[in-house]
């Protein structure tokens, strides 16, 4: 059977370090439709991963594939829809953006209805902030299963809570698949930076401040591909043995804040590199 795993904590860095732990400790082998030859088959679990203060530091793990001008870049994907314009399955490129599914929401089979859930959202919990019905999808049945890309987020669900007279947007996010090693830290950041934007617009809305809330993630399929173990093994796996979870000597520590100085020049790096996307139209490197 696949293991239900769940794990807890308080900042974002600190439970998707857990999660992968937790995996490839306690993961199935089982094959995927994105296998290479001779690859070993994914880990695979079920996983659930409650965090109980997206942004508390540290927030930034740095054994996420990628740079820290990529967090701020998908940050603007998720919350302004900075590459909806990427959009154009006929020439084989993407076939969504969350953003786009989540503020333009249609059929395809009649374009002229579009659906702004984000919007929905905001107004629902400003008037009613204890329904249970402020969720969005991303998933178009007659499309999605017959593309090459399919969406992995399906669904986020949103509720308002009050304690000790302050009031906290909640968020969960539910994912068909999600590759745990290569994409769930950006995806999680990006998904809680969508959750304050909630929050500070039902804010604005209501004149009353809204904090961010528990993030809780829930994915079906939570794997690390076989083609990953090697590097997996070499970044991830090696750097809890050689680094402190946190430090704030840099090159002893597994994770920064996200006001450090370092990472304050990487988010600003990312919006220099999107200012010359939208000059060039080309994804590309300021060097």
């Amino acid at each position: 059977m696949v293991p239900v795993i769940k794990i807890e904590g308080n900042s974002i860095a600190e439970v998707w370090e857990k999660s992968l732990v937790e995996l490839w400790m306690n993961g199935i082998h089982i094959k995927t439709e994105y296998d290479k030859e001779k690859c070993p088959p994914s880990k695979d679990c079920m996983m659930i991963m409650v965090i109980k203060e997206p942004f508390s530091e540290p927030r930034i793990h740095l054994a996420f594939p990628g740079g820290i001008e990529d967090l701020e870049k998908y940050r603007q994907e998720i919350v302004y829809g900075i590459h909806d314009h990427w959009i154009n399955p006929k020439e084989k490129k993407w076939t969504y953006t969350y953003h786009d599914r989540l503020t333009n929401y249609h059929t395809l089979k009649n374009n002229d209805e579009k659906i702004n859930q984000l919007e929905y959202i905001i107004n629902k919990l400003a008037d009613t902030p204890y329904s249970r019905r402020a969720q969005a999808i991303t998933w178009i049945p007659f499309y999605d299963p017959f593309t090459y890309d399919p969406p992995c987020l399906q669904r986020i669900w949103c509720r308002i809570v009050e304690k000790e007279g302050q009031l906290y947007l909640l968020m969960n996010t539910h994912w068909r698949s999600r590759d745990a090693y290569r994409a769930a830290f950006m995806n999680i950041f990006g998904l809680t930076e969508l959750q304050k934007f909630l929050a500070d617009k039902i804010s604005e809305k209501i004149e009353k401040e809204v904090k961010v809330g528990q993030y809780v993630d829930i994915s079906d399929s939570y794997h690390i591909y076989g083609e990953s173990f090697e590097d997996f093994e070499n970044r991830f796996l090696s750097s809890l043995k050689k680094r402190d979870f946190y430090n704030p000597d840099r090159t002893k520590s597994r994770t920064l804040r996200s006001d450090d100085p370092v990472v304050i020049s990487g988010f600003e790096y990312g919006r220099q590199l999107i200012e010359m996307e939208k000059k060039t139209g080309k994804i590309g490197s300021l060097f």
